[in-house]
């Protein structure tokens, strides 16, 4: 099959419409990539060496793509992932002959984009093929231009936000801001979750981590939450505009100070129940908003995952292997004590993201069309597909329309799928808008002018850029 994506791609069938979204994306596809939220690591940039191989590069790191192989029972240890001892090209070649199973799925449409635009490869993968095009992949990696800092300007990327533990010395970025010969932004961003979790085994191993840091002692929960505020701007001073935070649920609700102290020593001791756990790590994502409301990090909120459902996966390969599900989430009540606080704080900002999309129009929409601090994040995870941004747009317009929404955010590891993925975001962008336009609810001209504002306006003054 040859590989050869439609310049029309992802448009609405309909000519008139599709010719108005034509336009539309005419006028941003080639705009600035504004990347305020992902995992790509820094060390790449700042470093600039080339990348191994191809199965490196393109399916090892890709928990979407495990995912699925694994759903069809090939082995991560197949894929590269444990103590595998699979080679490079035996990886890429189980890739290659299951490409018929991504058909339909955002995954395919991203290696298609970047297979052909990247690599310059004129047909899909397969067995017959896969040797050929892992050597194809292998010469291109080979090239200068083919470096991480080539890429970065290739790609047309303004601004790369990477996600970081507050104990991290941020080595990378310092030597990226430090280095004249690199004109790109790379700023880090604050990722606090291990420190909010009392009963997980890995708490005090944390608070150890981050007690080196910062110099403070973290054996109390005061001097946690003044270890926190220490790093928080440190991370300020090398760039940083933005906080993250994964939890289960969104509850934020706030405990005596007496019994925030008495559930610190039990986790310290080992004695913490879950109950407690789950109101100390509550009490402790109110206090990373109030820390917002003060310093002027934008409060990113990922909840409703449950993480590493499947542990004899997590015990033989770790984190991030794929078996990482939604959960049904809530937040209009979740979020009242924290909302009370600070939602009309105007140096608070809160980017609130689902991957259950029931909550687009029933909690998420509603409370940005009410609180000033509040903007509903894009379609992540599992709902960055196409249809989950058409179905994001068509649920979230009505009470909240365009100005109250993030801009997309990429959300990858993958360095290489970044354009691909901001590409998609602005095809159906432009669809939902050329729609708009033809149904008679908006102007061509206004809706030209928010196509150019979901691409650089709106994300730049989200996130503070």
């Amino acid at each position: 099959m040859r590989l050869s994506p439609s310049p029309d791609r992802l448009f609405p069938a309909d000519p008139a419409t599709r010719g108005l979204a034509r336009g539309f994306y005419d006028a941003v596809k080639n705009a600035p990539i504004l990347s305020p939220h992902g995992h790509v690591d820094p060390s790449i940039l700042s470093d600039d060496v080339p990348f191994s191989d191809p199965a490196d590069l393109l399916i090892v790191p890709d928990h979407y793509v495990l995912r699925l192989l694994h759903a069809h029972g090939i082995g991560l240890d197949r894929l590269g992932r444990g103590d595998s001892d699979a080679g490079a090209r035996e990886i890429w070649r189980e890739f290659a002959a299951s490409w018929h199973l991504f058909a339909g799925t955002p995954v395919r449409f991203w290696f298609e984009d970047t297979l052909h635009s990247v690599f310059g490869l004129t047909e899909h993968p397969s067995s017959a093929n896969a040797d050929e095009q892992f050597d194809q992949i292998s010469a291109w990696i080979a090239q200068p231009s083919s470096r991480p800092r080539a890429l970065f300007d290739r790609f047309g990327i303004e601004v790369l936000a990477t996600t970081d533990d507050p104990a991290d010395t941020l080595t990378a970025h310092r030597a990226l801001r430090d280095d004249a010969a690199f004109t790109g932004r790379v700023v880090p961003t604050f990722r606090p979750d291990r420190y909010m979790d009392p009963g997980n085994p890995n708490w005090t191993a944390a608070l150890e981590a981050l007690h080196a840091a910062s110099g403070i002692e973290c054996s109390t929960a005061s001097g946690l939450v003044h270890a926190l505020e220490d790093r928080r701007a440190f991370f300020q001073s090398l760039g940083a505009t933005a906080t993250d935070t994964g939890v289960v649920d969104a509850w934020a609700t706030r405990l005596s100070s007496a019994e925030l102290e008495r559930i610190h020593r039990a986790g310290l001791d080992g004695s913490v129940s879950p109950r407690e756990a789950r109101a100390y790590r509550a009490h402790m994502l109110w206090e990373l908003a109030r820390m917002s409301s003060e310093d002027g990090l934008v409060m990113q909120l990922h909840p409703g995952v449950l993480r590493s459902h499947h542990r004899p996966t997590l015990d033989r390969f770790g984190p991030d292997s794929g078996h990482d599900l939604p959960l049904t989430t809530h937040y209009t009540e979740p979020l009242r004590e924290v909302l009370n606080d600070f939602g009309t704080n105007e140096t608070f900002r809160l980017v609130l993201f689902t991957v259950d999309e029931t909550s687009f129009s029933r909690d998420l929409a509603p409370l940005a069309g009410f609180y000033p601090s509040v903007f509903v994040g894009a379609p992540w995870w599992f709902l960055d597909s196409p249809d989950g941004i058409r179905r994001f747009r068509e649920a979230v317009t009505d009470s909240a329309g365009f100005y109250k929404t993030s801009g997309f955010i990429d959300d990858t590891r993958a360095y290489l799928s970044i354009p691909a993925r901001h590409d998609v975001s602005r095809r159906m962008d432009a669809g939902w808008l050329a729609t708009l336009v033809v149904t008679g609810r908006l102007g061509e001209e206004e809706a030209a002018t928010i196509a150019r504002d979901l691409v650089d306006g709106i994300p730049r003054h989200v996130f503070r850029l």
